[in-house]
């Protein structure tokens, strides 16, 4: 299982996230941050949100793996 966050303080709104994992992130519509769709990711969209948290240029999407 995989969970997945993303720091308030530290999200900029880049959107990169959620082009790269639309299934996983939503932005607010006033300022773009970021927001899980779910604390946790299911399996089948587990490479798109690491690839999210490498693509992401204030560092702010962590995953935890269990």
């Amino acid at each position: 299982m995989m969970k997945v966050n993303v720091d308030g303080s530290r999200c900029q709104g880049h959107t990169i996230c959620a082009m790269v994992a639309p299934n996983s992130f939503e932005l607010d519509e006033i300022d773009g941050h970021s927001t899980p769709v779910s604390a946790e990711v299911p399996p089948e969209y587990a490479e798109q949100v690491r690839e999210a948290v490498r693509s992401c240029p204030e560092q702010a999407i962590s995953i935890i793996e269990k």
